[in-house]
């Protein structure tokens, strides 16, 4: 292929990718305001970064600061499109294995392509911030000038290689389900950075980053910042070994990258062959067993299943269970915490009891045809109710365990107790109503689309209504605990708030189980229609 040809390759991929994204815009008047309102939210954040960067400008640890933010940015380019491998369509080049084209002019314009939007303008933008923080005389400038679009080239080019050479596991099932890791490692690092933000500020400051740095600065792509910096104190020999090592490993990128594509575009895809194996025998066998018979035990094991197998429900319910843990653990270690912290564990699980009909997305319609009575709904959701109790008592109670050891408070933990799980009821009691009168689509396409378009309004106000509402049931034992925390000596009531907490929680569950069943059964074609939207 001639060099105008690739030019003209470049170029076509270029406008391809403005197409895509400006056919995006089309059809939806609310769609081009949210797009409209992200890029002026995304912009105006991008202009303060690079001005806070920026002012950094001759402060004692801009290097430290500006190398790390260098890898964090190189960091999150490259697990992007393994948590997210949907949210780019252009980022899976199995669409183009059909087409004539060579892998090495194919990479020069996807790479190309990559560079428009708004992810890489905030990652230039930080870098551009970042060069210019740490940038100093005339060499400092030059570097500056070849140090940013060499960070971005970098990120993006790592995150087009690792998507290149995952494409067929991204894109199978089995690929899908890696994006539930998403939620529990976004949660573990956000307390593990907070954490360590805490730590840090006790023991020196940013100080303490300095032997990390040190060795940060040497690993591209931050190395083409630690460039700009070590231009600026005159290490010109460093700065070239830096710049050396960033083009080298841009250069070994782009080659991996090419190689990755080639492999695509002339091998099979065998990701989704595989052996046939006999299929296990059904039933009453294993765990199942222990499920009460009947259509409550059938409902029961088709909810546990869904935990298990489909992957947009298993990725909520790993991200409560971590969360719901992370959340008293890290605050109980870091000695902020409070054993009253694990209702944050029956909150995150209680969710899980909304828009139950729309977790089955069409095949609720099986269900549906099922239903001809208020105590055919009532069976229903009291089956659905106490599979998610099967898993959500056992772990409340886990996670006050747990947090009144880490704490050292045992006095307190029969109110947390009875005050979670009176929690817990309460959202399965909001659960189910909300279920009823607020259902909404959950599309199958997309693992990070969680609601149907033009039914955001019913999502917010179910699942934020019913949370408000579950405060408001369980009062009575908010308010007994609030007494037994601020009592001197609360004698008997603080054994009194767990019973009363259980006792409480079942009843609301009860009683919204009850109330949302006639409301099920008389509403069904609607409810049918709105979880089929998807």
């Amino acid at each position: 292929m001639s060099r105008t040809a690739e030019a003209s390759l470049t170029s076509l991929f270029v406008r391809l990718k403005l197409s895509l994204m400006r056919n995006g815009l089309k059809g939806s008047s609310k769609r081009k305001a949210v797009w409209i309102i992200s890029l002026v939210i995304s912009l105006g954040f991008c202009a303060l970064a690079t001005l806070g960067l920026a002012l950094l400008h001759g402060h004692a640890h801009a290097g430290t600061v500006v190398v790390l933010l260098g890898a964090i940015l190189a960091l999150s380019w490259t697990v992007m499109p393994l948590f997210f491998p949907t949210g780019d369509e252009t980022l899976d080049p199995s669409r183009l294995v059909m087409l004539p084209l060579r892998p090495r002019p194919l990479v020069r314009a996807l790479l190309a392509s990559s560079l428009v939007g708004l992810g890489p303008l905030f990652t230039l933008c930080l870098a551009v911030g970042s060069a210019a923080a740490v940038a100093h005389g005339p060499a400092g400038i030059a570097a500056a000038v070849l140090g940013a679009p060499l960070l971005l080239l970098g990120c993006v080019a790592l995150a087009r290689a690792v998507a290149t050479a995952n494409v067929r596991l991204l894109t199978s099932r089995k690929g899908r389900d890696l994006a539930l890791l998403s939620g529990l490692l976004i949660a573990v690092g956000a307390q593990v950075a907070n954490f360590a933000g805490q730590r840090l500020f006790q023991q020196g400051g940013l100080t303490a980053l300095e032997p990390v740095e040190a060795i940060v600065r040497w690993l591209p792509p931050a190395t083409a910042v630690g460039m700009v910096d070590s231009a600026s104190e005159g290490s010109y020999g460093t700065a070239a070994a830096q710049l050396a090592l960033t083009l080298a490993a841009l250069a070994l990128l782009l080659r991996f990258w090419e190689r990755s594509l080639t492999k695509l575009m002339v091998s099979p895809d065998g990701s989704t062959l595989a052996a046939a194996k006999p299929e296990k025998e059904r039933g009453t066998s294993g765990v199942w067993a222990f499920l009460p018979g009947g259509r409550t035990g059938a409902a029961m094991q088709r909810t546990l299943r869904y935990v298990v197998r489909d992957p947009k429900t298993k990725s909520a319910w790993v991200s409560a269970l971590a969360i719901g843990l992370i959340v008293p653990v890290f605050n109980a270690v870091q000695g902020t915490g409070s054993v009253y912290f694990a209702c944050f564990g029956a909150g995150m699980l209680g969710v899980q009891m909304y828009n139950q009909f729309g977790q089955d997305t069409s095949a609720f319609w099986m269900v549906a045809q099922t239903i001809s009575s208020p105590r055919d709904a009532y069976v229903e959701l009291r089956a659905r109710a106490g599979a998610l109790a099967l898993v959500t008592v056992p772990y409340t109670v886990l996670v006050t365990v747990v947090t009144a050891a880490l704490i050292g408070n045992w006095s307190r933990f029969p109110a947390a107790l009875g005050l979670a799980l009176a929690l817990l009821g309460s959202m399965l009691c909001t659960g189910a109503l909300a279920s009823a009168h607020f259902p909404y689509s959950i599309p199958t396409e997309g693992a990070f689309k969680n609601v149907a378009p033009g039914q955001a309004g019913l999502a917010w106000l179910g699942i934020f209504g019913g949370m408000v509402t579950s405060a408001v049931i369980c009062s009575p034992v908010i308010a007994l605990t609030i007494y037994v925390s601020l009592a001197d000596d609360p004698g008997t009531l603080t054994w009194l708030a767990l019973p009363l907490g259980i006792a409480w929680g079942a009843l609301a569950a009860w009683a919204g189980l009850r109330l949302a069943a006639p409301a099920v059964s008389r509403k069904l074609p609607e409810i049918l229609l709105a979880v089929s939207k998807g």
